[in-house]
């Protein structure tokens, strides 16, 4: 019944638009498109120069494109590995540096936990941490994208201290 409603105050509305833009002159309609496209256009330049400072630098650029070999990734999806790739950072156990090896220390309890994305309070069973593993793992396992092999190997680092906390 609301579809009908709805449908009959569209139409309502529509009708009076058209009778309305059928009695003014061609000559004010294509003025006012005109004065409508400059103020669009002057609107998405404000937007890119605001915008082009952070969406076009050098980092995002570059982490947006390895990104884009990783298929199939949601807007969630991207969050939880940014959240992963913020703790190991945080806790120095990965950098985007190549040549900085001293990373491979063992990771702490805690950290594990924050790395699979579960509550060290909860009581956790295998089962709940290899779903966790193989969730974060289906995102980064070096044969979807190989630039992600360290920190693969860390979330198995982690997989294996949380399951030896909970045994």
């Amino acid at each position: 019944m609301n579809i009908i409603i709805y449908t009959l105050v569209i139409l309502t509305i529509l009708y009076f638009l058209l009778k309305f833009i059928s009695k003014i002159s061609s000559k004010k309609i294509s003025k006012g498109l005109r004065i409508l496209l400059i103020l669009g256009f002057i609107v998405l330049a404000i937007l890119f120069a605001i915008g082009g400072r952070f969406l076009l630098t050098l980092p995002f650029t570059l982490a947006s494109l390895a990104l884009l070999k990783l298929k199939g990734l949601s807007i969630f999806q991207l969050i939880s590995l940014y959240r992963l790739i913020q703790t190991l950072r945080r806790s120095g156990r990965f950098s985007f540096n190549q040549s900085n090896l001293n990373n491979s220390s063992s990771i702490s309890v805690t950290e594990a936990y924050k790395i699979l994305n579960l509550d060290v309070n909860k009581k956790i069973t295998k089962e709940d941490v290899n779903k966790a593993y193989v969730k974060i793992q289906k995102k980064i396992h070096p044969d979807i994208s190989p630039e992600t092999a360290r920190l693969s190997s860390i979330v198995n680092e982690a997989k294996d201290i949380v399951l030896n906390d909970i045994s």
